[in-house]
Order: C-alpha cells, then sequence, then structure tokens
C-alpha cells in the first residue's frame, strides 16, 4: 500500500487519541503503520535527499495541521491530546478534512490591525510553476516552525526567556567581541530592565531589554512601553529592546513611533522573535540543504551552435 498523504492521516490520528491520552509523535508511527498495513521498507521510506523519513514527516503535518483547526491541543512540546472540539467533530469524520482546510484557509486570512502577524500555512496551487511550488512549501516549513519556537518559549519560564531573548541579542552580533556582554538583571530588583548587552568594554554603552513572556493572543500596551522608557530614563539609557512572544497594539506602536529627544526603542513581535531565532539559527539545527542549479549561460553560448 503507497505511504497515506497528510491529509489521510488526520481521522486515523484522532482516533488514537480519543481515549484522553496525550502521545508523542513517534508514539503514532506503530499503530498508524499497521492501520495502513504499510511494510517496513514504506515505513522507512526516506526523501530522495536522503534527509527524513516521509511516513514520519506526514504524521507530522497531519498533527499541525489538527492543531492549527483547533482539535487537538499541544500540552507540551511535542505531545499531542485531543480536546472537546475535536472529540466533538469525530462524531462526524466526513466532516474533519473540510472543517481542517476551512480552519487554516481562515487563520492565514486574520490579518487584523491589532494582532500579532500571522505565521501563515499557504495552500499550494496547481496553476504555479514547480519553482514557485517549491518555496511556497519552503516558506510553510519555516512558518511552521515559528509556531512550534513560540509553543515551546511559552513551555519555558520567564527567567529562561530573558535568557534566551540575551543571547539572541548577542548571536545577532549586539555586544560583539566583548567578554560577559550580556547580563540577566535579578528579578527583585531589575527597575523595569530585565537584561542588559554592554556595547564596549567599559559598560558606557549599553542596551536594556524588556522581556514579556505572554499568551500570543494577548497584546503589550502603550501603558507597558511607557514604564520600559522611564525605566530607561531611570538607568540613564538612551536605548531600549521590547522583545515579546505576543503582539503590540496600535497605540503601543505609535507610542515608539512619536519618542522625542535621544531615547530610541525597539519593539520585537512574536513572529520577528520567531524569525530571528530561526534566521540567527538559536537552538536551531539544519535537518536537509537543497541545492537547485541552473545552466550557465556563458559557459553554453561560448560553444559553437551547429549550423
Amino acid at each position: 500500500m503507497a505511504i497515506p498523504k497528510h491529509d489521510e492521516l488526520r481521522i486515523p490520528s484522532l482516533n488514537l487519541l480519543l481515549d484522553g491520552r496525550t502521545m508523542k509523535l513517534k508514539d503514532f508511527i506503530e499503530p498508524l503503520s499497521k492501520e495502513f498495513a504499510l511494510t517496513e521498507e514504506e515505513i522507512n521510506e526516506m526523501y530522495p535527499s536522503g534527509n527524513g523519513h516521509i511516513f514520519y514527516d506526514r504524521i507530522s503535518w497531519a498533527l499541525s495541521y489538527l492543531n492549527m483547526a483547533g482539535l487537538l491541543d499541544k500540552p507540551a512540546r511535542g505531545n499531542y491530546k485531543i480536546n472537546s472540539k475535536g472529540i466533538e467533530l469525530l462524531k462526524i469524520p466526513g466532516k474533519i478534512n473540510t472543517y481542517v482546510d476551512v480552519e487554516v484557509a481562515k487563520r492565514d486570512k486574520n490579518k487584523r490591525t491589532n494582532k500579532n502577524p500571522e505565521i501563515k500555512i499557504i495552500e499550494t496551487d496547481d496553476r504555479l510553476t514547480p519553482q514557485e511550488k517549491l518555496y511556497t512549501s519552503f516558506n510553510n516549513i519555516r512558518n511552521s516552525i515559528y509556531d512550534e519556537i513560540l509553543t515551546t518559549i511559552l513551555s519555558k519560564t520567564p527567567t529562561a526567556f530573558e535568557k534566551l531573548v540575551v543571547l539572541l541579542l548577542q548571536k545577532m552580533g549586539y555586544g560583539g567581541e566583548i567578554k560577559n556582554s550580556g547580563l540577566v538583571t535579578q528579578r527583585s530588583n531589575d527597575g523595569g530592565i530585565d537584561g542588559i548587552i554592554k556595547e564596549d568594554i567599559l559598560g558606557f554603552g549599553r542596551i536594556n531589554i524588556q522581556a514579556k513572556r505572554y499568551r500570543l493572543d494577548i497584546a503589550i500596551g502603550r501603558e507597558e512601553i511607557q514604564k520600559f522608557v522611564g525605566a530607561l530614563a531611570v538607568a540613564q539609557s538612551n536605548k531600549g529592546v521590547f522583545i515579546t512572544t505576543s503582539y503590540f497594539s496600535r497605540g503601543a506602536i505609535e507610542y515608539v513611533e512619536n519618542l522625542f529627544g535621544n531615547t530610541t526603542v525597539v519593539l520585537i513581535d512574536g513572529k520577528d522573535l520567531a524569525s530571528y531565532i530561526y534566521d540567527y539559527g538559536l537552538g536551531m539545527q539544519i535537518e536537509q540543504t537543497i541545492e537547485i542549479k541552473k545552466m550557465d549561460t556563458d559557459f553554453w553560448d561560448s560553444m559553437s551552435d551547429e549550423l
């Protein structure tokens, strides 16, 4: 039997969770392979590049779509549990795939002004060229990892988040070659400053950091940014970075845009945070490298054409 597509794995995956247990992604492999009567060869079949098992990857995408549609919860990173909506929809399994596709599409179109910029999964279109489909697939994989990064951060402590953002700014080049350039302040007496990056050896230049590990649907308002600017004034600093896992309200953004004087505040929302972590490779591993080549026209044009 052919390896099932990810949409064919959605309903069987939900059924495995119907007893209320929590399962890791790898726990789905054996029962699903039995359900689809897959051979060992099919279970272990790799992508042509040699990076990644096809069946495992399709299970991962099936679970990801079910989670995005609100039928599965992720109590911890890599763990899945069916929720009340998933249980209810399993009573009419014929509607599940349509429901998932509609909910994911609605999620993509939800671009309200005061919301964290959406991390979008885009459906491929048969009218796209092979190259366009490749780029779309790449962006979908990247955006699904953004979701995973933010979910993982929310499972960590506030102190761990503060250490993470200091490490990230150092990874981005702030602090340069200065030894111990990054510092997480003591929570009991931080004065509204969660971390500091030293820009020079003596510490005359400093970037002060505020880190808020908020749920993705909770906005950072103008008042919190004003408090941070006040904390910068007390610390006699004119540079600040406010980083959150959620998003900034329109009022907060406008306040920063209209700051007077020498004070500069940079806002980094959840999507930007995830993209920086991804791009600078903080806690990331390269899973696969795909090399696409095109013909060198100069080389071929230098050859004599047949008359």
